[in-house]
């Protein structure tokens, strides 16, 4: 493990004092698309004639290792003010190496192994914006890497890895995606990094699709994209992101890493500080059918009576939870029983209108869109 040395445990006392301004969000007051652009005119660096106005500022690419000491140190689980890569952080154990901030950056060697250097990893591949700034530099995509592992997935997608030809030592990993599910749709290599920060590099895909919307339709092809300034992303993609943003909520460590960005470039990520907007903003391009995977299947969908049934196969369904579209929980139903469908009634008592179903079963914990009218 790299030594740590008095300047990155000091940086773990640094307190971030950055909060969301005062009516920072007052201007986002539409729906679908066009509360999506009301949020660019807030988070971009112009001048739209706001009542608040914010323009946020490109610090430069070098900066962002200055940056990175207060926005990624981590301070949640070894806690020793090293830095928090997401491709070599091990949640529940310790990590197989760690980095001290600056001392052990990039310096154009090795790389061939994990724990040599670390470096700044493009969550959206720098291909698809041709490096040019101030893309290339923005903290809230931009994020603190393993050389190797930021190697290893170079310009692949985001997506659910069926069969893995590669692995980090924390668990990330790349290889074909899997067509099934959720996910169903592409076959070509993806990378997927743990659970644990699944829902944070969702985020950032939203934050940097609301971002740049103005700039997007003369990107570079990119799988993940569909070219247009509005819905942005292709299926299945808007698919796993949505349901990465839901299964892995909104953690503290965003919230400081937030707060620490918004105070180096004047802009913030608008999904880590209100994550129903995500749903506001893309509900009608997201999936909505009978949801099947494997032995697992809800039906109907959307739902004309005031039940929805679940067949469980062999799964071990637990717990059954109803959301609003806001993230609000209107409706819990543990399960005790052995049969193999299972009924969700009483719908009858909820008004009509597009839910979250959360299914927590014995492996893991599905959310699907579901209609009720």
């Amino acid at each position: 493990m790299k030594k740590i040395t008095l300047l990155a445990l000091m940086l773990t006392s640094f307190i971030i004092t950055a909060q969301i301004p005062t009516g920072y969000y007052d201007s986002a007051t539409g729906t679908a698309y066009v509360l999506k652009t009301q949020l660019k005119e807030i988070i971009d660096n112009n001048n739209d004639g706001l009542v608040i106005e914010y323009q946020s500022v490109d610090k430069g690419y070098s900066y962002l290792y200055t940056t990175y000491q207060t926005s990624d140190s981590d301070s949640y689980y070894e806690n020793n003010g090293t830095v928090l890569d997401m491709y070599s952080e091990k949640p529940s154990g310790l990590d197989s190496y760690e980095y001290t901030h600056v001392v052990d950056k990039d310096n154009g060697t090795g790389g061939t192994v994990e724990g040599d250097w670390y470096n700044r990893e493009h969550i959206i591949p720098q291909s698809v914006f041709n490096s040019a700034s101030p893309m290339k530099n923005d903290a809230h995509f931009v994020v603190p890497s393993d050389k190797k592992v930021n190697a290893q997935r170079g310009n692949l997608p985001f997506g659910v890895v069926n069969t893995s030809n590669w692995t980090s030592t924390n668990g990330s990993k790349r290889g074909n995606n899997l067509n099934s599910g959720y996910s169903a749709g592409y076959t070509n290599d993806v990378f997927e990094p743990i659970d644990e920060f699944k829902g944070d590099i969702a985020r950032m895909y939203f934050y940097f699709a609301v971002r740049y919307e103005n700039n997007i339709t003369g990107f570079n092809s990119y799988d993940m994209f569909d070219g247009t300034a509005d819905k942005v992303f292709t299926s299945p993609f808007i698919d796993i992101l949505y349901q990465w943003h839901m299964l892995d909520p909104v953690s503290q460590r965003e919230i400081d890493r937030n707060n620490a960005i918004f105070s180096e470039q004047n802009n913030r990520n608008p999904f880590i500080d209100h994550p129903e907007y995500v749903g506001q903003i893309w509900s009608s391009v997201l999936a909505v059918d009978d949801y099947t995977a494997n032995d697992f299947s809800m039906y109907p969908n959307p739902t004309h009576s005031n039940m929805v049934y679940i067949n469980k196969g062999n799964n071990t369904i637990k717990q059954l939870e109803l959301y609003t579209i806001t993230g609000k929980l209107i409706l819990s139903k543990k399960i005790d029983t052995q049969h193999s469908v299972i009924t969700l009634d009483n719908l009858y008592k909820v008004a009509t209108g597009m839910y979250l179903l959360k299914m927590h079963t014995d492996k893991n914990s599905v959310v699907k869109k579901l209609v009720i009218n």
